[in-house]
C-alpha cells in the first residue's frame, strides 16, 4: 500500500509540474509579442531593421516616442478618444442594463419576442451603405454624437446582462414594489448596486471597443480634424512614414523612423492606457461572464 501511495503521489506531482511548465510556455507565448514591440519602440529605427531584437533594445532611444507625441493633432485626438470611451461606457452600460432588466422580468409578456429580435440583429444587419445613409439622414455626420448614438445598445451585452438579472431573487423586486418604488427606481437603486460583476464586465468590453474604434471617424468625420480620434490619427501617422529606396543617400537626421518601429511605438501608445484600466476590473471580469452565462 505504501508503494502504491508513493507512486500515486509521484504521478500527481509529475502532472502538476507538467501543467505548470505548459502554462508557463503558453503565458510566455502570449506575453512575448508585447515585450518584442516594447523593445522595438525603444530601439533606433535603422538598427531595428537588422532584426535580432528580443528582450532588450540594442541602441536605446526615446526618439520614437518623441516623434509620435510631436504629432500636432495628438492632444485633440487623445481627448476625443478618452471622451468617447468614458461617455459611451457609462451610457451604454446603463441603457443596455435597462433593456436587459425589462427583458428579464417574467411579467413582461413580449420579452421572448423582443429577445428574438435582438438576437436576430447579431446575425443580420443592414450593411455598410444603408448604415451610412441612415447616419446621414439622422444628421449625425461631422458631429461627436456619431461616436455615441449608434452604439448605445448592443444585443450581445443585453443578453449577457439579462441572464444575470434573471438569477436575482424575485423578492428583491417585490420588496421595491411594496415600498412604492417604480421600475426605474428599482433598477437604479436596487438592481445596479448588486450587479457590479456583470456591469464591470460589460464596461470593460465597451471601453476596449470604443478605445480601438477608428472606422466611424474615417466614414463620418474625416473632414473635421477637431473630431479625429487617436486611432485614426495614429493610422494617418503610420501611413506618412516611408522607407527611402536608397538609405545611404538620405541625411541621417531625416531617416530615423521606419514603419516597422513606428508601428511598435504606436501599439504601445494606444495599448498601455487601456491596460491600466483592466486591473481594476479584472476581479469582476470572469465572475460577470460566468454568472451572465448561467441560467436561473
Amino acid at each position: 500500500m505504501s508503494t502504491l501511495r508513493y507512486q500515486r503521489s509521484f504521478g500527481e506531482r509529475a502532472v502538476d509540474v507538467f501543467l505548470y511548465i505548459f502554462l508557463a510556455v503558453v503565458a510566455f507565448t502570449a506575453v512575448f509579442p508585447f515585450i518584442h514591440l516594447f523593445v522595438l519602440s525603444l530601439n533606433e529605427a535603422e538598427d531595428a531593421m537588422r532584426g535580432g531584437l528580443y528582450f532588450f533594445p540594442r541602441k536605446f532611444t526615446l526618439y520614437n516616442y518623441e516623434f509620435v507625441f510631436s504629432h500636432p493633432q495628438l492632444l485633440t485626438a487623445t481627448f476625443n478618444s478618452v471622451a468617447r470611451t468614458v461617455l459611451q461606457t457609462v451610457i451604454s452600460v446603463f441603457c443596455n442594463g435597462m433593456v436587459a432588466y425589462a427583458l428579464s422580468r417574467r411579467e413582461f409578456i413580449y420579452r421572448r419576442l423582443f429577445s428574438f429580435l435582438l438576437v436576430l440583429t447579431m446575425y443580420v444587419n443592414g450593411g455598410l451603405i444603408p448604415t451610412y445613409l441612415l447616419i446621414k439622414g439622422l444628421g449625425l455626420m461631422n458631429t461627436f454624437a456619431v461616436y455615441i448614438v449608434p452604439g448605445i445598445l448592443s444585443a450581445f451585452y443585453i443578453m449577457v446582462m439579462r441572464s444575470f438579472f434573471e438569477q436575482l431573487p424575485d423578492g428583491l423586486v417585490e420588496s421595491g414594489y411594496m415600498d412604492g418604488a417604480g421600475d426605474f427606481r428599482i433598477y437604479s437603486t436596487l438592481i445596479l448596486p448588486i450587479s457590479l460583476p456583470v456591469l464591470a464586465c460589460i464596461a470593460l468590453f465597451v471601453a476596449v471597443s470604443e478605445w480601438n474604434q477608428w472606422f466611424d471617424n474615417f466614414l463620418y468625420n474625416n473632414r473635421n480634424p477637431k473630431l479625429a480620434v487617436l486611432q485614426y490619427e495614429m493610422q494617418k501617422l503610420l501611413d506618412s512614414v516611408t522607407i527611402p529606396e536608397d538609405l545611404e543617400s538620405v541625411d541621417p537626421s531625416e531617416r530615423r523612423m521606419t514603419p516597422y518601429v513606428i508601428k511598435a511605438t504606436l501599439t504601445m501608445v494606444v495599448t498601455i492606457p487601456i491596460m491600466m484600466v483592466y486591473p481594476f476590473l479584472q476581479r469582476y471580469f470572469v465572475q460577470g461572464l460566468t454568472l451572465g452565462a448561467m441560467k436561473g
